[in-house]
């Protein structure tokens, strides 16, 4: 970026090569400590498990005790500038002014880093919450989001996207546009738009039918969630199984978390177990740090 550059989200230039890639927020002037998981990332499934704010949607929720305003916009318009966090220059490798890390304070909206990554977790921050990383898979961490997957291959139908044979993705209810209040209802409500949107778009053929697997009561994050799991049956393609979980956030018990879960039904797909194993390892996220991912 120059310093005549617009306001902004941009690849991050302190990225090594290790791990994700993740955008940070240029003020105008010089790079904030604000990250965000490419909203192309999260939607590259077709997302097979839809989980990312929609273009414009905007998350105010409580995180540690702190308002923390997030917008997501395709590119880097004005828009952004209005609503994107402000904070501490972070200046990385390539950044105006050199190499290595900055601090200082900043205006609007408090600080907020992503938290240290954990070996073997993919953390939510907004959310308050840390992802388990099955060995083999891939995780990514983010400010509003963060997931699981492995996998990857060309979509049936359209060979120039990529899909995934396994999946997990976090989420802010809100981020969602579900007004719901309760874990139960938010989950019955959230499932036939997950199946929708992971095995619903043109390139699968659409879901000709469903079955029900399992519903009820869960305890994730210490916090009383609720699941509901579904078998899918798509007209092209692999079918797949889906679940919608949801929980109060561990770190803000007004808010309501989403967790959607998609597996293929296919010889290299992961087993439905895993899809316990994942719910069952979920935790509230702990410590604060700039890490922007993880890959087991």
């Amino acid at each position: 970026m120059t310093q005549t550059s617009p306001p902004g989200w941009h690849p991050d230039p302190g990225h090594t090569g290790t791990g994700p890639l993740h955008e940070r927020w240029w003020d105008g002037g010089r790079w904030t400590d604000h990250l965000r998981v490419p909203p192309a990332a999260i939607r590259r499934r077709r997302l097979r498990i839809g989980i990312g704010i929609t273009a414009g949607a905007v998350v105010l929720a409580t995180v540690g005790g702190g308002l923390f305003l997030l917008s997501d916009h395709s590119g880097g318009s004005k828009d952004d500038a209005a609503t994107a966090p402000s904070g501490a220059p972070s200046r990385g490798p390539g950044a105006p002014g050199g190499g290595g890390r900055g601090g200082g304070g900043g205006g609007g909206a408090p600080e907020r880093q992503l938290p240290q990554t954990e070996d073997g977790y993919a953390t939510d921050v907004v959310s308050g919450i840390s992802l388990p990383v099955p060995d083999g898979w891939t995780g990514t961490s983010g400010i509003a989001g963060a997931g699981v997957t492995t996998g990857e291959y060309a979509c049936p139908g359209n060979t120039s996207e990529q899909c995934v044979r396994g999946g997990v993705f976090s989420m802010p209810a809100k981020a969602l546009k579900l007004d719901t209040t309760t874990a139960k209802a938010t989950a019955t409500k959230d499932i036939s738009s997950n199946a929708e949107e992971s095995y619903g778009e043109k390139i699968y053929g659409g879901i000709t039918s469903h079955q029900q697997l399992k519903s009820g009561p869960v305890t994730v994050a210490g916090e009383q969630g609720y699941l509901v799991r579904w078998k899918v049956v798509t007209k092209s393609g692999d079918d797949g199984y889906v679940q919608s979980l949801a929980f109060p956030s561990p770190h803000a018990k007004d808010m309501l978390i989403v967790v959607r879960s998609g597996f293929d039904i296919a010889a290299k797909a992961p087993e439905l177990s895993v899809m316990d194993d994942i719910t069952e390892g979920i935790k509230a996220a702990s410590g604060a740090g700039s890490g922007p991912g993880t890959t087991a």
